[in-house]
């Protein structure tokens, strides 16, 4: 193969990357109209196209869903066929096209024009019959598509996306829209985890590893050995954390004595032990683990211990 694959990859990349800048050219007061007019608007957006601007329109959707401004998408096609029955007074439609000229959004642009919603239209050619109708235009405008024969919709749908994707910001930002905010939208999968999931919602508080600070060595190890969390807390009679001991502690205690039978728990314990409260994001009690390069954390419940949460119960989430 003759063909330079790395060539054509660069190229195409560096083609929809020089679209995208020029887009920074056209954010004009339509563009600021739009924002203020979603923002200030009782209804949905309505997002609608055909062919590739129409799977270019489902993500815009989802994004728009996904960062508090609720969205739906109607194809152009099916519009016509009775999805008009999408749109109520108060939403504002958005429709995106390249050319802006073809039958079905000739078709579809009146229909929306005699319900009387505000309209806006995502195009590249901003002398179309869909510019030409829309309240507000908004240019995703290309030199040329990254197709070698300038066919196949490349750069045209990598605009519209953007000019999506920066509808959206704007409007998260408008409405302060916050993690939690995101969280609710957003409970399943490792994202929704990160930032919903607490402590508590993965470690196990049912007898807990924990000991004295008088006890032995022999029972300590049983301890450890039997909770197979690799550690088990020192706690006073109020079981208020005074160390712990893990794994290495043992071994770091064999290394230094020769006779270790009398020791007791205070005695080989490591003071200051890193721990976090049960109502902290497990993503936190994940990051701590990174910065101090440990496996395990001792869980308080307003500064009692509760338990210790290993790296493992947050990896068998799929937190990170």
């Amino acid at each position: 193969m003759n063909t330079d694959i790395k060539s054509i990859a660069i190229q195409t990349i560096k083609t929809e990357a020089a679209a995208i800048e020029k887009l920074t050219n056209y954010i004009d007061d339509d563009f600021e109209k739009t924002v203020s007019l979603i923002y200030n608007g009782k209804g949905r957006v309505i997002v609608s196209g055909i062919g590739k601007s129409a799977i270019i329109a489902n993500k815009i959707v989802a994004t728009f869903n996904s960062t508090g401004t609720p969205a739906i998408f109607m194809h152009a096609a099916d519009a016509i066929h009775g999805d008009l029955g999408i749109i109520q007074p108060d939403d504002v439609i958005i429709c995106l096209s390249k050319s802006g000229s073809t039958p079905e959004i000739k078709v579809l642009v009146p229909l929306i024009k005699n319900l009387g919603n505000k309209f806006i239209a995502i195009v590249s050619n901003t002398n179309s019959y869909l510019a030409q109708m829309a309240d507000y235009v908004l240019k995703a405008t290309v030199d040329k598509e990254a197709c070698p024969n300038n066919l196949a919709p490349t750069s045209s749908t990598t605009a519209q996306l953007v000019i999506g994707d920066a509808l959206a910001v704007c409007l998260l930002k408008l409405r302060g829209f916050s993690p939690d905010d995101f969280a609710k939208v957003h409970p399943g999968g490792a994202l929704g985890k990160k930032l919903y999931m607490r402590v508590s919602d993965i470690f196990s508080a049912i007898n807990p590893p924990k000991v004295k600070p008088e006890d032995k060595v022999h029972p300590v190890i049983l301890e450890i050995s039997s909770k197979r969390l690799g550690a088990a807390a020192v706690v006073d009679e109020n079981d208020t954390v005074i160390g712990i001991i893990t794994d290495g502690d043992l071994r770091r205690m064999l290394q230094k004595n020769q006779t270790f039978e009398n020791l007791t728990a205070r005695e080989i314990m490591s003071v200051n032990p890193k721990t976090i409260e049960k109502d902290e994001l497990a993503i936190h009690a994940f990051n701590l683990m990174e910065q101090y390069k440990i496996t395990q954390l001792l869980v308080l419940n307003k500064g009692k211990y509760e338990g210790v949460i290993h790296i493992h119960d947050i990896l068998r989430e799929g937190i990170v």
